[in-house]
């Protein structure tokens, strides 16, 4: 299994970790303009010592409202710039201003000055070189939202931020469009590494990189954590990957966004991997801590990566947040944090992740939560298990 068939395997679960916004990207404009949706306040947040005019490119996707209503806690002044077509109800004033980078209509951004500029959405370079133009001299620090997947495959387990990354061996990297990638994702993670790069060439000296793991939490579209928590909350018995030892890592969207404000509020400069928890985690341990904030009676029956390949069941797709660790692209899972963690980033518990997501999920509409969009179907990890259970008997 390599970083292909992982990407294939996340785009046939409705969208894969290593892909958290290019789908969103890529969605056709409405016929009719959307009904907002409120996003909540955070509760108990103390109040900056000094507030900041911070541009937030996107914002509206699946971090970007936890990062505005964090902001707005931490009394800082938001100006938002996207399509326009994801509109929000914000618990507080924000700023929002439309253009189209993709068409390079920047045109709002000109003329303006902020302290900071976050960007959520990008993984073309040339959006990059674009908005680093018409922001030149105009902010003083740039925060890029980036991914593990910028890494290599054949870099080892507990990769720190050191690590080269992925060149980009296509004949030119600033024609690449969100089209292009759509046809291939496998150019993700080297146009990130791109980006990345671009990143530093227009805000030299003034950027901050974040590379987060698979995102989590409530708001999660996709469905690839909230697959477990509804799976398990169902109770009986439940197709469980592997031993339980293989190892995992995801960081609350909730976490990665409070962080990100945290860093533009201190200004800290660098690349940053943005994984949790703050310990080592098996996919037992999650399972059972799942159950446990659940309180659902539930029985996890484990089932060997041998025959679960034997069987069509795919790591990833078929069993989300699960990468066997003798395959490659297992590092994918054990990337170091430590550099992270002296710069602030701090996490959630397991259980608070659960019931946020839980909460989220059972408050959606009925249509939507007809059909997880990650995850083995029901009907699927019922012949597996009869499956498994014949060769234990026979």
């Amino acid at each position: 299994m390599n970083r292909r068939d992982l990407l294939k395997l996340g785009a046939a679960a409705g969208a894969s970790a290593l892909l958290p916004r290019v789908l969103a990207q890529t969605a056709p404009a409405p016929a009719a303009k959307p009904k907002p949706v409120h996003v909540g306040a955070a509760e108990g947040v103390a109040r900056a010592e000094k507030p900041l005019n911070i541009l937030i490119l996107g914002g509206t996707g699946f971090t970007g409202p936890h990062q505005v209503s964090y902001a707005l806690a931490r009394g800082h002044k938001l100006t938002l710039f996207n399509r326009g077509r994801r509109p929000k109800e914000w618990p507080g004033e924000v700023e929002e201003i439309t253009g189209d980078r993709e068409t390079g209509d920047l045109k709002s951004l000109e003329g303006r000055e902020w302290d900071v500029c976050i960007d959520n959405p990008t993984s073309i370079p040339s959006w990059v070189r674009d908005v680093g133009q018409v922001l030149k001299g105009k902010v003083k620090h740039y925060i890029f939202i980036s991914t593990i997947s910028v890494y290599r495959d054949d870099t080892p387990p507990g990769r720190d931020e050191s690590v080269a990354t992925q060149d980009y061996t296509g004949a030119d990297v600033m024609k690449e469009t969100r089209d292009t990638l759509r046809a291939n994702m496998a150019l993700y993670g080297p146009l990130k590494a791109a980006c990345e790069r671009e990143a530093e060439k227009q805000f030299p000296g003034m950027t901050t990189v974040i590379r987060p793991s698979l995102i989590v939490g409530p708001g999660d579209e996709t469905d690839r954590f909230t697959y477990w928590p509804v799976r398990i909350a169902r109770g009986g018995e439940i197709l469980a990957p592997g031993d339980g030892l293989d190892p995992v890592q995801f960081i609350d969207a909730r976490d990665c966004a409070e962080w990100t404000i945290r860093v533009a509020e201190q200004r800290t400069l660098g690349i940053f991997n943005a994984a949790g928890p703050s310990y080592t985690l098996g996919m037992a341990a999650m399972l059972h801590g799942i159950r446990a904030a659940t309180t659902a009676h539930a029985e996890f029956t484990w089932v060997d990566w041998d025959f679960l390949r034997e069987q069509n069941v795919s790591p990833w797709g078929d069993m989300p947040a699960w990468i066997p660790r003798r395959e490659e692209g297992s590092g994918l899972a054990r990337v170091s944090i430590e550099k992270a963690k002296a710069a602030g980033l701090t996490f959630r518990s397991l259980a608070d992740t659960t019931a946020a997501t839980l909460a989220y999920w059972n408050a959606l509409p009925a249509e939507r939560r007809a059909a997880l969009r990650a995850g083995i179907k029901a009907e699927r990890e019922a012949e597996v298990l009869k499956a498994w259970h014949a060769k234990a008997k026979s």
